[in-house]
């Protein structure tokens, strides 16, 4: 069963819309003949007792070295990641209230969704951020209302939002309600979205590949060092050895960097074009930035040398298929 994965801006109305899907989710699962197999889980700031003031990045109120460790972000985010962990399964729904700002931290979701063959899907709040402003300070005017942020808060959260993109596979599908949407409109949505769950979309098998294997403890070296020369190797390699390939042939790459790997190889399949170091460059870069680790994931782990370059390899193969 799916990880659906909220996003919006802040006071966009997502918990909103997490309940409610919730409660639409639960009168299927209830209703369904044969009984249904599914359970339902909300996960959310809130029911990880997780406070807004986390988020707090206001370049007015905080230093710059407390800005760039981040670390109760970091920390909240891993609390969170943990939280998803335990309860997905093929038998699961998971709905992940919260902004999830951040595309390298939808990218790590999807990756552990596809690792347990599962899938995920994105739901996006759709708001103007004139709207969600003046949802925010309605808030901070009430007292024992509903928590706001603080306004240098807010304004940091806005800036800082990547919204997500379904061309890429991490946010994909991707299903949108509105923000004053009446409960009919967003009851269709919900439905589009128990067909991707457990209807005819459900059926599609979801195959872990190379690039959602799971993190190890690295025994030696420092990570980003690790990371840039097993990725700077590979994209060497494949220059290397793409002439003799030939365009739409596949490249052999040795599973580790100049030691011992027992004979096992990674397979790249190439395109049908000729790959040039710059292009080469913007793939490894994108992958470096997308697991670089500041996405509040450093208690899980760090990858391997070996399993890094599995990861970059399958990466590429994705990328290379979805460009054609």
């Amino acid at each position: 069963m799916p990880l659906i994965i909220l996003t919006g801006l802040p006071t966009s109305g997502k918990s909103h819309r997490a309940t409610q899907l919730q409660t639409y989710l639960a009168e299927r699962i209830a209703s369904s003949n044969p009984p249904s197999p599914y359970r339902l889980h909300l996960i959310s700031d809130e029911t990880q007792s997780v406070s807004r003031t986390v988020y707090d990045l206001d370049p007015s109120s905080l230093p710059a070295h407390v800005r760039s460790a981040n670390a109760s972000e970091k920390d909240a985010r891993a609390s969170i990641y943990a939280a998803v962990k335990r309860v997905l399964s093929p038998k699961d729904i998971v709905i992940l209230d919260g902004m999830n700002y951040i595309k390298g931290w939808r990218y790590q979701l999807h990756c552990e969704a596809k690792n347990l063959a599962t899938p995920s899907v994105i739901l996006q709040i759709g708001c103007p951020v004139d709207k969600a402003r003046e949802i925010n300070e309605e808030r901070l005017r009430t007292e024992g209302g509903v928590e706001g942020y603080s306004t240098g808060n807010w304004d940091n959260l806005v800036f800082r939002y990547e919204e997500p993109n379904p061309m890429t596979r991490w946010d994909s599908p991707l299903f949108t309600v509105i923000w004053d949407d009446d409960e009919e409109q967003a009851r269709r949505v919900y439905e589009q979205i128990w067909d991707s769950a457990a209807g005819e979309g459900a059926k599609k098998k979801v195959i872990p590949n190379k690039s959602t294997v799971q993190r190890d403890k690295d025994p030696g070296g420092d990570y980003l060092y690790v990371l840039e020369k097993e990725t700077q190797d590979i994209v060497k390699r494949i220059l290397e050895k793409q002439n003799e390939a030939g365009e739409g042939g596949t490249v052999r790459l040795p599973k580790v960097n100049g030691g011992d790997d027992g004979g096992k190889e990674l397979v790249l399949e190439l395109p049908g074009r000729k790959l040039g170091l710059a292009q080469l460059q913007r793939y490894r870069r994108a992958f470096v930035g997308l697991n670089r680790g500041g996405i509040g994931l450093e208690g899980v782990g760090k990858l391997a040398a070996g399993r890094l370059r599995e990861s970059f390899v399958g990466y590429l193969n994705d990328a290379f298929e979805k460009d054609g």
